[in-house]
């Protein structure tokens, strides 16, 4: 029988996984987050003590974002953040005199940084 519980992907590390590791090749930028509703082919799941302990290789960036430890609560509103991320990424980019990239975007009040495709945006709650 196969553990609902997902494992922590590192070698030899049988921990309960709680985060979710990603890389962004083009932007050179590791981006840790919450544990991803599913296990991803390119993604790896890793423990309270591996993610603490991360490290990206030099030059690259690391971006942590904040892990909740407590019960997974399912909402609507990730599936919906989901697919307008897809949606938002497919859209060609226009360039006019705006400047590159910016044309047609309204500017997000959520929106505190953007570096490439990712976007850092203020929690709800403040």
């Amino acid at each position: 029988m196969v553990s609902p519980v997902r494992r922590c992907s590192r070698t030899a590390c049988g921990r309960p996984a709680i985060a979710t590791l990603t890389y962004v090749y083009a932007d050179s930028t590791a981006v840790l987050g919450p544990l991803a509703t599913y296990a991803e082919p390119h993604c790896y799941d890793l423990c309270a003590e591996h993610s603490e302990r991360l490290t990206a290789p030099r030059g690259w960036e690391v971006v942590r974002l904040a892990v909740d430890t407590g019960p997974a609560r399912h909402n609507s509103d990730d599936l919906e953040a989901l697919a307008n991320a897809v949606r938002e990424a497919a859209r060609p980019q226009q360039r006019t005199a705006e400047g590159p990239g910016r044309a047609g975007r309204e500017t997000d009040p959520m929106e505190t940084a953007r570096r490439g495709h990712l976007r850092v945006l203020r929690s709800p709650e403040s």
